[in-house]
């Protein structure tokens, strides 16, 4: 036991040390995702991945230059999908580097995961027990925010907006390798830079999709800071008010320069400032008029439209309350299916599997679980918990509750024991909606 017990104190000890040199030897750490469940030791999974990673590191690039690299390892039917993507302006040197890095430390940083995803400023190391070669993620989402805000937003917004929007253009458009920087004024002392990257197995498309959701987000996230970055397992935006591009950045040619602000003549004579002041009188007075009855009739319909909002308002929260209450547990469920257990198993469909269960008060259910590959993000599930909610026929089964807990989205239905054989067809039906 003695014995036992030292060896794991000196694994850890050894892992500290191997983690403590490459952060002060390697490349920038940046974050990372730990996702999925755990596999054991010297499992075939871990076989597997020991596979995946050494040849991650002995081929980080390619030669044709794409500073890309995936492969998939399978001994059984499992097996370990993975891929990694340099940053398009370091060299090819930095991502050798940033590859032997990051296969050393993912075991260290997300021990036993069976999905991982670290972020560092020069590259993305990727592996999944199930296929993410070529599906584009747009989830999980980090946010990474400057603390330091911009004093002139004004001026900051529409000058960041118009960079990163030009850059996703150049990115999705106009580069083999899906990745683009620019560069904008802003101040006489600090202009804009802006990055936007995909990896490289995405289409063109997704990648589109990818990196104008993530801008999207750039302004809730990092409002009036002057940087922020938006990272998701495919695609990554950041900005700063300074230049952060690695040595191989290929800066496009800034747009010109915004005249400066004109000055008014104040060579103009006596007679001209009467004339003048007599056009204003006749302009000004009728417009006046015309702005107050406008004005006028706004706030009568806004009044209105107010009164028949407010009445929407409330139908929409007793909505939301209604469907708050269909809400389980996800461990009764689990308990209910006998953990999902395949001989519980009803069906299968395009978006999940269906199980049967029996609750603690004896009811029966039918589980249907989505797959987490769906696509569904979770506005779109309570989007439809509230359709199914409301949903009302004969022939079909009333949604009896759900269940929304991490990556796992599940709906209920309470199973008609005593139908007949044609209702139970249609609530089967009703199931695979």
């Amino acid at each position: 036991i003695l014995m036992g017990l030292f060896g794991l104190l000196f694994l850890a000890f050894s892992s500290t040390l191997v983690l403590h040199f490459n952060l002060s030897t390697a490349q920038t750490h940046v974050t990372e995702f730990c996702l999925g469940g755990n596999y054991t030791t010297n499992s075939t999974f871990q076989a597997d991945l020991s596979i995946l990673l050494s040849s991650m590191s002995n081929n980080s690039t390619l030669t044709n230059n794409t500073k890309y690299f995936n492969n998939t390892v399978r001994s059984n039917s499992d097996g370990v999908y993975g891929l990694f993507q340099c940053r398009g302006d370091y060299t090819s040197e930095d991502c050798k580097k940033c590859a032997k890095t990051a296969t050393e430390e993912v075991t260290i940083r997300c021990p036993f995961k069976k999905e991982s995803v670290l972020f560092y400023e020069e590259c993305l190391l990727h592996y999944s027990d199930k296929p993410v070669i070529s599906i584009v993620q747009l989830d999980p989402t980090v946010y990474l925010v400057n603390t330091r805000n911009i004093s002139d937003t004004n001026q900051f917004t529409p000058r960041l907006n118009e960079l990163m929007e030009g850059i996703v253009a150049r990115a999705v458009s106009n580069s083999s390798s899906l990745f683009a920087v620019g560069e904008n004024y802003f101040t006489s002392s600090n202009n804009i830079f802006g990055l936007a990257q995909c990896t490289q197995d995405i289409s063109r498309t997704d990648c589109g999709r990818c990196l104008n959701r993530s801008i999207s987000q750039l302004s809730s996230c990092c409002n009036q800071r002057e940087g922020g970055r938006v990272l998701k397992p495919s695609c990554i935006v950041r900005f700063e008010i300074y230049n952060f591009f690695g040595p191989e950045a290929i800066i496009p040619a800034l747009p010109p320069a915004p005249p400066p602000p004109s000055t008014p003549n104040t060579n103009t004579t006596n007679g001209q400032r009467k004339k003048s002041s007599k056009k204003i009188v006749i302009i000004v007075v009728p417009t006046v008029i015309v702005v107050v009855l406008l004005l006028l009739s706004m706030i009568t319909i806004c009044f209105c439209l107010r009164k028949k909002k407010g009445i929407d308002t409330v139908k929409n929260v007793d909505e939301i309350s209604s469907v708050e209450s269909l809400q389980f547990n996800f461990d009764t469920v689990r308990v209910a299916t006998e953990d999902f257990c395949d001989s519980n198993k009803l069906g299968e469909g395009g978006f999940g599997l269906v199980y049967k269960g029996k609750l603690s008060d004896g009811k029966d259910i039918a589980v249907k679980r989505l797959s987490r590959n769906s696509g569904q993000g979770i506005e779109e599930f309570k989007n439809e918990v509230l359709l199914l909610a409301k949903l009302q026929h004969r022939n079909l089964v009333r949604l009896f509750g759900f269940c929304l807990e991490g990556d796992e989205k599940l709906l209920i239905y309470l199973i008609c024991t005593k139908c007949k054989p044609r209702s139970v067809s249609i609530w089967f039906a009703s199931i695979s909606l």
